[in-house]
Formats: C-alpha cells, structure tokens, sequence
C-alpha cells in the first residue's frame, strides 16, 4: 500500500512538473516568458561619448587651427578657436580619466599653465596631443 502512494505521488509530481514546464516553454517561444540574467543575451552598451579617435582627430585640428591664426586676425577668432579646443582637450581628459582643473581655472596664464599640464597628462596617458 505505501509504496503504491509513492508510485501515485512520483506520477502526479511528474504530470504537474511537465505541464509547467511546457507552459514556461511555450512562454518563452512566444515572447511573455523571460529568461534568467545569466542565460540572456547581452545587449552592447552604447558608449557615453564620442570615440577618442574623434576626439583626438578634433584636438590635432584644432590645434593646427589655432597656430596658424594670422597675426591681424579678430580676438574673437583666436578665442573662440582656444575655447573650443579647451573644450575638447576637457573631453579627452574625461575619456581618458585624466584628473584637470582647465574649466575652473580663470583665463590667462593660470589657464595656460593648467592647459600645458593637462597636454602633458594626457600625453602621459597615450594621447597623442599636439603643443
């Protein structure tokens, strides 16, 4: 009598088990079933910021940009190309995690002491940055 309980027992935990199985099966081929985190595909992680290799290209055109300003040419121009090329020089500081102080430090030497460091950081890093 007792082990005819089991075999009753192994049977219905046998038909409950596959009928739920069959029914997460069906679920998930049919799209409302969702896979445990470890057996998902992984879905790319967009990147947060431009690649470095624009950046870097930005700097290297910046650069020669701003050496190559005439000698009568506005104010304007030669700060707004020194602006920009600030701006992309914190970008690739940011990208690389080089640690700079170029956007708090006042305008003037300060500033171009901080911007010759940062150069120089970042260049210690792999960038390749022009003077």
């Amino acid at each position: 009598m007792g082990t005819s309980l089991l075999h009753l027992g192994a049977i219905v935990a046998g038909v409950v088990g596959s009928v739920a199985l069959m029914g997460w099966l069906a679920r998930l081929v049919f799209g409302s079933a969702r896979l445990p985190q470890r057996l998902r595909r992984r879905e790319p992680v967009a990147p947060a910021g431009r690649p470095l290799e624009r950046v870097a290209a930005d700097l290297r055109r910046l650069g020669r940009q701003l050496a190559s300003v005439p000698a009568g040419a506005p104010m304007a121009r030669r700060r707004g190309l020194q602006a920009a090329y600030d701006d992309v020089l914190t970008e690739a500081a940011r990208l690389l995690e080089v640690p700079h102080a170029l956007d708090t430090v006042p305008a003037g030497r300060p500033r171009d002491v901080e911007r010759l460091r940062l150069q120089a950081a970042l260049a210690d890093a792999g960038l390749a940055v022009p003077d």
